[in-house]
C-alpha cells in the first residue's frame, strides 16, 4: 500500500448516512494520517454543509431519489441518474482513488458504478437489517460488504460479508458517571424518573402527538421528560404549549449534548434508524422503538425486530403509538427487573469498534 493512499466515501442524505461515514473516515485517518479523502455526496442535502463542518472536502452530485406520488418529478430521474454517472467517472479519473467507499444514500449509487467500471475496488457498508434495492445490486460486485445484522447473506454475496456494526460518534455514547451532569444541564431533577423521546434531527410527528397527548399523565406521575421535537415540530409545539409549559417537561428542537441527554434517561423513546439502535445498544438503557413507516421497504421495523427477539427492545407500532406508547413508557419505568433485563440484552448486540474495523477492510482493499 502506498503511503497517502486516496479514498472516496460516497453517499448522505440523512444524519443517519453522514454520521457513519464521517465516523469512518476519521477512523482512516487515525489509522493513516496521510491518507487523502474525498467525499461525493448528493447536491442540496446536509451532507454538503456537515462533511465541510467536519474537516473534509465533498463533491456534489445532482441526484435524487424517487418521489413517491409524482410523475412529473421522476421524469427527470433517468437524466440526473446518467448525469450523476458521468460526473461520478469524471471524479474518478481527476482524483484517482485507490478505493471507494459506499454508504448508502443517493449519491452512492453513482459513485460505487462509475468505481466498478473504472475497476476500482470498493466497500459497502450497509447500515440495515434490510438492504435496497441499489445496494443489492452494487453487491455483487463489491470487494467487501460491512453489516450491522445477521442474516445479511441472502441480500449479499456471503462470502463477502462481513458483520462490524454500524460506526457510532464515539462522543454521543461516551456517557459513564454523567447522569447529575446531564439532569444539571437539562435543568431536571436527578432523582426522578425521566423518559426521553428522540424522533431524530427533523423530528417525528407520531412521537410528538404522543407526547402531546399524555403530557398529563407523565405528570401525574411526577415523571420528567426530555422532548426532542425535531426542527420540523418545534415551533408549532413551543407556540401551543409555551416554553415553560412544566417543570417536568424540557421541549429542545436539537439535542447538542446528545451524550448527557442519554445519561439523564431512565427510558428512551426513539424511532428505529440503523445508526440511532447501534448508539442504543452501547448506550445500555430501556428502549421502546416506534419504527418510521415512511422509509423504504419498511426496513426500520426490520431493524427493530432484530432487537425485539433478543429481547433487547420493546415495539410500538406507528399506527398506535399515539394512544398507547405513553402508557408503554410509564409502565417501563416503573417495571424495574423488566428495564434490567431489556438493558442488559441490548447491551449484548453492541458493536464498538465498528468504524476501526470498516477503515482497517478499507485499507486491506489498497494493493
Amino acid at each position: 500500500m502506498n503511503n497517502s493512499p486516496k479514498i472516496i466515501i460516497s453517499g448522505g442524505g440523512t444524519g443517519g448516512h453522514i454520521f457513519p461515514a464521517v465516523a469512518i473516515a476519521n477512523a482512516l485517518k487515525r489509522l493513516v494520517p496521510s491518507c487523502d479523502i474525498l467525499f461525493v455526496g448528493a447536491t442540496g442535502r446536509m451532507e454538503m454543509e456537515k462533511v465541510p463542518a467536519a474537516g473534509y472536502k465533498i463533491i456534489g452530485l445532482n441526484i435524487s431519489g424517487m418521489q413517491r406520488g409524482s410523475i412529473v418529478k421522476n421524469l427527470a430521474l433517468p437524466f440526473k441518474v446518467i448525469g450523476s454517472v458521468n460526473k461520478a467517472i469524471q471524479i474518478i479519473k481527476e482524483f484517482k482513488p485507490d478505493a471507494v467507499v459506499g454508504v448508502g444514500g443517493y449519491a452512492s449509487g453513482p459513485l460505487l458504478y462509475a468505481a466498478s467500471l473504472k475497476g476500482i475496488p470498493y466497500l459497502i457498508q450497509e447500515q440495515n437489517s434490510y438492504a435496497g434495492v441499489t445496494n443489492k445490486w452494487l453487491g455483487k460486485k463489491a470487494s467487501k460488504i460491512c453489516v450491522a445484522f445477521d442474516g445479511m447473506d441472502q441480500f449479499f454475496p456471503a462470502d463477502r460479508i462481513l458483520k462490524t456494526g454500524n460506526p457510532v460518534r464515539k462522543e454521543v455514547v461516551d456517557i459513564q458517571g454523567k447522569h447529575f451532569q446531564g439532569a444539571e444541564l437539562l435543568k431536571l431533577d436527578p432523582l426522578k424518573k425521566t423518559i426521553m423521546v428522540t424522533g431524530g434531527s427533523l423530528g417525528a410527528g407520531t412521537l410528538n402527538k404522543a407526547i402531546e397527548k399524555h403530557l398529563p399523565d407523565i405528570i401525574a406521575q411526577d415523571v420528567q421528560v426530555i422532548w426532542q421535537t425535531g426542527k420540523y415540530y418545534y415551533q408549532g409545539i413551543v407556540e401551543r404549549l409555551g416554553l415553560d409549559y412544566h417543570p417536568n417537561v424540557r421541549i429542545l428542537e436539537f439535542l447538542n449534548k446528545m451524550d448527557l441527554a442519554y445519561a439523564a434517561a431512565d427510558v428512551i423513546i426513539s424511532r428505529a434508524g440503523a445508526g440511532t439502535i447501534a448508539e442504543l445498544c452501547l448506550i445500555r438503557k430501556p428502549v421502546i422503538l416506534v419504527p418510521s413507516p415512511n422509509v423504504a421497504e419498511d426496513h426500520q421495523t426490520k431493524n427493530a425486530m432484530a432487537l425485539v427477539k433478543n429481547g433487547a427492545a420493546l415495539l410500538i407500532n406507528d399506527r398506535s403509538a399515539e394512544d398507547t406508547l405513553v402508557k408503554a413508557a410509564l409502565e417501563l419505568l416503573n417495571h424495574k427487573e423488566q428495564g434490567e433485563k431489556l438493558a442488559e440484552n441490548i447491551g449484548k448486540m453492541a458493536l464498538p469498534e465498528a468504524d476501526e474495523i470498516i477503515a482497517g477492510e478499507v485499507l486491506k482493499l489498497i494493493k
